[in-house]
């Protein structure tokens, strides 16, 4: 099994670039175990792209964490975000899954993802029961699925939630909703589904070329989804940016929702399926503000990037946009 790597404060400190009448978030936040009351949002890293090879994909989603971390730390503290509310807690280390991993076979990539699953399901399920608001930064989509189940599982019954399932919204090119064939990072989403713990599920941008007719025949029956297409905010002209997110955001705020954002939506960022036609990065980082202030989250769940493909592409960029959308959900927080 995969195990948690649990972090101290001196790991911070090592990657915290301190500078005199300065204050970085890496000063302020707490780290690893245990996590004090005053805490709201616990931030935790699955740096694995088992997933996303398991689906075909380029391997590299891995990599994003430890850019993500080393920016993040270095975000100056101020009246608006301070930090003292936030605990990193650590990683998931996946890399004694590497023997089943090794052959590079579906079937072996896809046992290995039950594997993450049943960690990350446990882990999230301790945060929940704390009360305290996970944010997860990926690693594959198919990490999306123990989120969803450990939210409907962990979160005590309420009006906001009156049976065991949350809602979710997703900006992203793809449905993530294929056949359950096995576990991989393209049908999260289906499981949640089928299980029963997704109850209402909210798509942004998708984009035609890359989702199949069979799948959008499908969700387009379905009462309990929704969603728009990119070609239908950017080219068609139906509706802007800003409706289709408010669009999603009105059909999910019924209930607790959990937060998600695959950067293989947002234009030129590394990510395991990169698209040079999709959203900026700023539009991403208005979604995360408009989700954060007007939701119920569950959890933040920002996956698929990559600072190195297994293809050879770079781009050291990536860990910094994290870095602001986790810092604009923190801030945008109701």
């Amino acid at each position: 099994m995969p195990d948690w790597k649990i972090y101290h404060k001196a790991d911070l400190q090592q990657l915290t670039r301190t500078r005199a009448g300065e204050t970085k978030i890496g000063e302020t936040l707490s780290a690893g175990l245990p996590i004090s009351r005053n805490i709201q949002c616990v931030i935790l890293g699955i740096p694995e792209d088992i997933g996303v090879r398991a689906n075909h994909g380029i391997g590299g989603a891995s990599t994003a964490w430890d850019s993500f971390l080393s920016a993040f730390l270095n975000v100056q503290s101020t009246v608006r975000f301070s930090g003292e509310n936030c605990c990193i807690l650590g990683e998931l280390d996946c890399r004694n899954l590497s023997s089943l991993a090794a052959s590079g076979s579906v079937e072996d990539l896809r046992k290995a993802v039950t594997r993450i699953d049943l960690e990350v399901e446990q882990m999230i399920s301790k945060l929940f029961a704390l009360g305290k608001l996970p944010i997860v930064i990926g690693g594959g989509h198919n990490n999306a699925y123990p989120l969803i189940r450990s939210a409907a599982r962990g979160l005590p019954l309420s009006d906001k939630m009156p049976s065991p399932k949350i809602n979710v919204i997703n900006l992203d090119a793809h449905t993530d909703f294929r056949p359950p064939e096995g576990r991989h990072s393209g049908n999260g989403f289906r499981y949640a589904f089928q299980e029963g713990f997704l109850d209402r599920y909210a798509m942004i941008g998708l984009h035609r070329n890359y989702n199949a007719q069979s799948i959008i025949d499908e969700i387009a029956g379905e009462k309990r989804i929704s969603y728009s297409f990119w070609e239908d905010i950017f080219l068609e002209e139906k509706m802007n940016f800003k409706e289709a997110v408010f669009q999603a955001i009105d059909f999910t705020k019924s209930g607790i929702c959990g937060i998600e954002l695959d950067l293989d939506a947002v234009e030129n960022i590394l990510a395991s399926a990169q698209t040079p036609s999709g959203i900026t990065p700023t539009m991403a980082r208005q979604y995360i503000h408009y989700c954060a202030g007007n939701l119920d989250p569950a959890y933040l769940h920002i996956c698929e990037g990559a600072v190195q493909l297994d293809n050879g592409k770079t781009d050291p960029n990536t860990g910094k946009l994290i870095a602001y959308l986790v810092s604009d959900f923190i801030r945008a927080l109701r």
